[in-house]
């Protein structure tokens, strides 16, 4: 599937979730840790779910939260993108529904000189071709 199939296609859609995690290159993000903003959009064919109105064609957003929680409380990892990437790739893995799947990872407090709302990453990962139906 190519970048441009997704435009208007449907999606799940996680905003805003908020979790302690110890990520980062420096000594004191990994020994105190902070707070990580994440967003997914996860990429997968609703139009079944939305005639039924039952749960089993559809992938719970819950799924997809514990994936999230998972990750950014588990183990450190230096790099913003490192976390980004677990939370993609285990999310393609364990939910084979899902087509594609977008994580931007938010770190509010970075210790930088200036006014900043919040450092980050975005990525978007596809379901290798391989592995698709």
């Amino acid at each position: 599937m190519g970048d441009r199939d997704f435009v208007d296609k449907d999606k799940l859609i996680l905003r805003g979730l908020q979790f302690h995690g110890f990520h980062g290159v420096k000594l004191e993000e990994k020994k105190l840790g902070q707070k990580f903003v994440i967003d997914v959009d996860a990429w997968m064919d609703l139009s079944n779910a939305g005639k039924s109105d039952d749960i089993s064609d559809t992938v719970s957003y819950t799924a997809i939260y514990r994936i999230v929680k998972e990750v950014v409380e588990g183990t450190s990892q230096n790099l913003l993108e490192s976390v980004a990437h677990l939370i993609a790739n285990t999310t393609l893995l364990q939910l084979p529904q899902i087509s594609a799947v977008r994580v931007k990872v938010e770190k509010p407090h970075v210790a930088v000189r200036g006014t900043i709302d919040y450092l980050g990453v975005e990525i978007l990962r596809y379901k290798e071709a391989s592995s698709v139906d």
